[in-house]
């Protein structure tokens, strides 16, 4: 038995390295509420479907307590759903400022191809968000076999039904052979709901919630504390495997199939 896929989030994973397209969505349509959240607030559910996200974070007690000051009532479904009505208005009018590949993805997915492995990819993007982003993607050179979005299947993440919707269309099985690449808690959980590999991203995601720039410019010292802090609560989701960046993922794919060849499983 060997590897036989690789399924890849997008944000923070592929492109928009330090995962900056959703986290402005997210303000603003809480503040054409009348309710301010923080980026901070804003990124703590993110990997779930943005409807989830939405809802999540209505639902956190510092901003659910913020609503209740400003509507006198704590926010219904239908305020769920006018907000995320908003959010895929205002992220499609955005999405294309965020749409540059994270350096080393295209490398990394040459790759993967050269081994043989088919490329999918799950996110928690609508449809109308991903039939932008999907081509400029594309154009800079990022271009998976599958793309599957949650407006594709009964629920999205954590759920594992995103992976087994990527899996019908590569063809392959079983989810021992697939290895799951993503940012965000969710992804690890997806990966692993789905009985697949799960490899977790710690330094171009949202976890640290960084631009390359900002990157460079931490004291070396700062940013091994930093990610050693995200690796460890990447672990903690059941990972696998963690790597700064998606550029790492080739080192990693022997050892998986050593194990494979083992008898190992996920």
């Amino acid at each position: 038995m060997q590897l036989q896929a690789i399924i890849c989030d997008w944000a923070g994973t592929t492109v928009d390295f330090g995962c900056f397209a959703p986290v402005a969505v997210f303000v603003e349509v809480f503040r054409r509420q009348g309710v301010s959240i923080t980026t901070a607030e804003a990124r703590t559910p993110m990997g779930l479907q943005k409807r989830d996200h939405i809802r999540t974070l209505a639902h956190m007690p510092d901003v659910h307590a913020r609503w209740q000051t400003v509507h006198h009532r704590p926010p219904a479904e239908a305020d769920i759903d006018a907000m995320y009505a908003d959010s895929v208005v205002v992220q499609t009018q955005s999405i294309s400022a965020h749409a540059d590949v994270i350096p080393g993805c295209t490398e990394a997915i040459a790759a993967c191809r050269a081994r043989g492995l088919k490329i999918g990819s799950t996110t928690g993007y609508s449809r109308a968000v991903m039939d932008i982003l999907h081509p400029l993607a594309a154009a800079a050179g990022y271009a998976p076999d599958t793309l599957v979005v949650p407006d594709d299947v009964p629920k999205g993440r954590p759920a594992p039904w995103m992976m087994y919707m990527n899996a019908m269309r590569l063809n392959i099985y079983p989810m021992a052979t697939v290895v799951k690449v993503g940012d965000t808690v969710p992804d690890i959980e997806e990966g692993r709901n789905a009985g697949a590999w799960t490899v977790g991203i710690s330094m171009t995601g949202n976890e640290l919630g960084l631009s390359a720039a900002e990157v460079a410019a931490l004291a070396p010292a700062e940013l091994t504390a930093r990610l050693d802090a995200i690796t460890a609560r990447l672990y903690e989701a059941s990972a696998h495997y963690v790597v700064r960046s998606i550029a790492d993922l080739p080192l990693l794919l022997d050892t998986i199939d050593a194990r494979l060849a083992a008898g190992e499983r996920p």
